[in-house]
């Protein structure tokens, strides 16, 4: 899925596909927002909200009808940006509306999210979500699909960092995140490195038990104990490195209802047709009143988990057949809205937290998507195809069907529009990123209100972006680092899970590299002080909104961290006595 501009919109208009059925138009009052006092059934009191969230995709080869009609209906953005190239930070970043190194979603180290449900950080208690706001003002708030903001901090029932203690009424999904390791696919997240790392340790105890027992069986020693001990840990990790699969299986790939572990493991099979059929409970329940319902689809992300009736429908293989499936979801999520008579009151957002991984290919296959023409992919602080994001709005009636903005729009201004929009405050306590995106949608506003974008990878600072409107309008983009592509030549790290942020396979750039994005989008053109008189005017000021930002930064504890990111055996989530987690309790009608 790309930007869904004009020029972009393919493929006829499929039978399945939903329809509007007219409109009912809210009083706009002062700013270009519904009136609060305007408490009639099409007015602010019954505004709600459905976010369609994907993991980490830009594809657009295969045929989406559903949502090309969607942006057919509704506002597109071509210029909407995460806030991080991976999916913990990038989320937290869309709750919260902050850049995710103020709430200390970020690491100093490798690890870039969280990488196991039992360890114990995630999104700190202080930070106010969105759905915490609306939950607040009276909304029905609900979370279905994927989580991966932590869950627990010292017990495995004190739940302090999961959905429902950041505002969601409801829960049902991963607490963690699909991954190819759910599967036992050949490509692995986490499985074949702590295979071979537990191997190499096997091999260098089964060298010294056997060089042990050598210097007893020669006197060397007086004890065979060192040497049966060695033999004793070699065996013990032998048997891990033969069983970590299975664990990481049931430690990570399990399903939660509220608060109750329900199906552990995941079963594959039946997970997309479980989390529609909670979508439109979820809908039908609440319907009378207002509600903020958070869709994090698990589709478009390894092991591409895709029902046998779309595998071989598409051209473009199994992650074809897989955007296929999941468009054909966004289908029905809004077909229901329609026959429930919400569509007219429910401003829908569709989007991704990243972009597609380019990584995540085995031989000629690739797995994890393309970035059409821009440059690199997830897990890349600065380049565009990492951060640039799908951004769909559609309200029928309010917002106008039709219109393309190409201003920069990031998704941490989901979070101060939906709390207007719903009633709240936006908090005066913190700093607050993100920037009310209803004007710029209206049409009241020419022009978005971010004048600087920063692009972190975990904590470092890669690029930032500026929209220059005086003299000639530019949007500039500056890299300070950028990774190194394996092999060279390549645009990706291929052979690493992602490229990293920091250290030898970083590049640090002195003076940085330059690109005029609204000319050159592909970031292939890098200018220099001869190419462009204006090199040092526009990274100078760059510089100095660096600073001004960086100023502005406390000090908090990193959750993604060494410490917080272990595995923690007693915060393991487990439906029966550990290490006896197996159950399904969830309708197998359903």
């Amino acid at each position: 899925m790309g930007s869904w501009g004009p020029e972009e919109r393919a493929g006829p208009r499929s039978g399945d596909s939903y329809r509007n059925r007219g409109s009912c138009r809210p009083r706009i009052g002062r700013q270009g927002h519904p009136r609060a006092g305007d408490r009639s059934s099409s007015g602010w009191a019954q505004f709600s909200c459905c976010f369609l969230v994907v993991e980490g995709t830009r594809e657009r080869q295969s045929w989406t009808p559903n949502i090309d009609r969607l942006a057919e209906d509704g506002v597109v953005l071509t210029q909407h940006i995460a806030a991080a190239s991976v999916c913990t930070p990038s989320r937290a970043a869309f709750l919260t509306g902050r850049y995710p190194i103020r709430s200390g979603m970020v690491s100093s180290n490798a690890f870039r999210v969280l990488q196991w449900t039992a360890a114990a950080g995630g999104l700190p208690t202080n930070e106010i979500t969105f759905a915490k706001i609306l939950r607040d003002q009276g909304y029905a708030t609900g979370l279905i699909g994927k989580w991966h903001l932590g869950l627990n901090c010292e017990s495995p029932r004190d739940h302090c960092h999961h959905p429902q203690a950041h505002g969601f009424d409801s829960f049902l999904g991963m607490p963690f995140s699909m991954m190819a390791d759910c599967a036992r696919w050949e490509l692995s997240e986490k499985r074949a490195g702590l295979e071979r790392s537990l191997g190499l340790w096997v091999q260098v105890l089964a060298v010294g038990s056997l060089t042990l027992a050598a210097a007893r069986l020669t006197r060397l020693t007086s004890s065979w104990l060192p040497a049966l001990g060695a033999a004793l840990a070699a065996a013990v990790l032998l048997t891990a490195a033969r069983f970590v699969g299975h664990l990481i299986l049931h430690a990570d790939c399990f399903l939660m209802r509220n608060h109750t572990v329900t199906q552990q493991p995941l079963d594959l099979d039946r997970a997309t047709p479980l989390l529609l059929h909670e979508v439109s409970s979820f809908l039908q329940r609440n319907k009378h009143g207002p509600f903020l319902l958070f869709v994090s689809f698990l589709h478009v992300h390894v092991p591409l988990v895709t029902t046998k009736g779309f595998l071989g429908r598409s051209r473009h293989g199994l992650y074809g057949d897989n955007v296929e499936e999941m468009d054909w979801m966004v289908g029905h999520i809004l077909d229901t809205l329609d026959q429930e008579g919400l569509a007219d009151r429910t401003l829908v957002h569709f989007t991704s937290d990243h972009g597609g991984c380019l990584e995540s290919r085995l031989g000629t296959n690739q797995y994890g998507g393309w970035n059409g023409v821009y440059k690199g992919g997830k897990g890349m602080g600065g380049w565009e195809g990492g951060i640039r994001v799908p951004g769909i709005f559609r309200w029928p009636g309010v917002l106008p069907a039709g219109r393309v903005i190409q201003e920069p729009t990031s998704l941490m201004d989901v979070f101060p529009t939906v709390v207007q929009l719903g009633g709240g405050q936006v908090p005066q306590d913190r700093v607050i990123d993100g920037r009310d995106l209803l004007p710029l949608l209206l049409g009241t506003a020419q022009h978005s209100d971010h004048e600087f974008l920063l692009h972190y990878c975990q904590r470092f600072l890669h690029a930032a972006r500026w929209q220059q409107r005086d003299q000639d309008p530019t949007l500039w983009k500056v890299h300070f680092m950028t990774p190194i592509f394996q092999p060279e030549g390549a645009g990706a790290c291929y052979g690493k899970v992602v490229c990293p942020c920091i250290g030898e396979g970083v590049v640090q750039h002195d003076p940085p590299l330059l690109f005029d994005l609204s000319r050159d989008p592909s970031e292939s053109h890098v200018l220099t002080p001869d190419s462009e008189p204006r090199f040092h005017q526009v990274v100078g000021r760059v510089r100095q909104a660096v600073e001004e930002h960086q100023r502005s930064l406390g000090t908090v504890r990193q959750q993604l961290g060494t410490l917080n990111n272990l595995w923690r055996p007693w915060l393991q989530p487990c439906c029966g006595p550990f290490p006896l987690c197996w159950c399904d309790t969830e309708d197998q009608g359903q």
